[in-house]
């Protein structure tokens, strides 16, 4: 007897989503304590990668891009608790899709937001490490935790705006029909 197989459509993407949450995390927070404790990127700042990278130190009080920089300690306690609970939400709401492309995007932001949660609770502040320039053009400095987060952000953009419009299309037929029937 074979076993029926659910549809990818059907299936849930939940283990993927948590292996994915937590590989961001564990690859976060294993390049900071690698640059910061066994490289010790303080001592060999900056590290030139290419004639566009380098690794530098920077400690970031605020969320992405510096927005919002805290410089207490009850600035410091909002964004770590502000970051658990967005986390918390966000995962409760990739445990409950069965989308795989979006419980990916959001297990994304969820291991990047818990990953500087991490460092913001440890550190007082964000390790942000990767400076992307180009001649005299210089984008921020982030860290693993971040650029997920962007993929993550750039992923729940494209389901809404591309991915869930056809997926209303697709439904709407089978509606259609229920309703006349």
């Amino acid at each position: 007897m074979q076993a029926a197989h659910a549809s990818p459509e059907t299936r849930s993407p939940r283990g993927l989503a948590i292996a994915l949450v937590l590989a961001i995390f564990v690859l976060d927070q294993a390049t900071k304590l690698w640059f910061l404790h066994g490289y010790d990127l303080r001592i060999h700042q900056p590290l030139t990668l290419a004639p566009f990278a380098e690794l530098v130190v920077v400690w970031n009080r605020g969320i992405s891009y510096g927005l919002f920089q805290q410089e207490t300690e009850l600035g410091r306690w909002i964004l770590v608790v502000g970051s658990v609970v967005a986390s918390l939400a966000l995962g409760v709401w990739m445990l409950r899709t069965n989308v795989r492309f979006l419980a990916l995007s959001l297990a994304l932001i969820v291991g990047g937001a818990l990953g500087n949660a991490v460092d913001r609770t440890v550190y007082g502040a964000v390790f942000d490490f990767v400076h992307l320039y180009w001649g005299r053009f210089s984008w921020y400095v982030f860290n693993v935790a971040d650029a997920a987060i962007v993929a993550g952000v750039v992923g729940l953009l494209y389901d809404s705006l591309v991915l869930e419009p056809r997926r209303a299309r697709r439904r709407a037929p089978s509606q259609e029909s229920r309703d006349e029937g």
